[in-house]
């Protein structure tokens, strides 16, 4: 069975302390090989590409896009690669995402190089393995109250952006964007837009 592991371009240490483990639990395994490693987002899907890995193991945080858009292009692109994600978050709204994008398999970065051989295993079988806690706390937190646009435009304003700019990358009128953030910040019950980002990314949701 071969893998893609998560990127190297992350300045984690718990990534770095997970990248280093798979290798070394990779060189000790007889039926897992590591084919290759990626330091964003599009090195990932570039690597894929090129290696078609039986399963990709993906940081959610990731330069260059997240792990669940990742593993949406890979799902789309190379059905047959299961996809595993590790994360050192863990917020409900991630988990829900990502089994909706079709990952196999969602853990903490402090799991064990032993306990992760064996997730892959059970990735690479069709299987799913979430991690029990994050399991729990998806689902004592709910559903995300917000609309696919309302989270995509929220995402959007993340970073400060004028409504102007916000409209154009979302190729939407201002008065929209203003209407979805303002409908955002309502159904979050923040006090603005800003403190609507905090608290979507705080649960997952964006």
């Amino acid at each position: 069975m071969s893998a893609l592991t998560p990127p190297a371009g992350s300045a984690s240490g718990s990534l770095r302390r997970l990248r280093a483990l798979a290798r070394a639990l990779l060189s000790l395994e007889d039926d897992l090989a590591l084919v290759a490693e990626a330091a964003s987002g599009p090195e990932a899907l570039a690597m894929a590409r090129a290696h078609t890995p039986d399963v990709a193991v993906l940081d959610l945080q990731m330069p260059g896009g997240d792990g669940v858009r990742v593993a949406t292009a890979l799902r789309a692109e190379l059905p047959g690669c299961q996809v595993l994600i590790v994360t050192g978050h863990g917020r409900p709204g991630h988990l829900k995402r990502a089994l909706a994008a079709g990952v196999r398999g969602f853990v903490p970065k402090t799991v064990s190089a032993g306990r992760l051989a064996q997730i892959i295993r059970t990735v690479h079988a069709g299987n799913r393995y979430v991690d029990p806690e994050l399991a729990a706390d998806a689902i004592s937190a709910g559903d995300s109250p917000l609309t696919a646009r309302e989270a995509e435009v929220l995402e959007l304003a993340a970073d400060g952006a004028p409504v102007t700019e916000i409209a154009e990358r979302a190729a939407l009128s201002p008065g929209t964007v203003r209407n979805y953030l303002s409908s955002a910040v309502t159904k979050l019950g923040a006090e603005n837009r800003h403190t609507a980002v905090r608290l979507a990314r705080d649960r997952g949701w964006v």
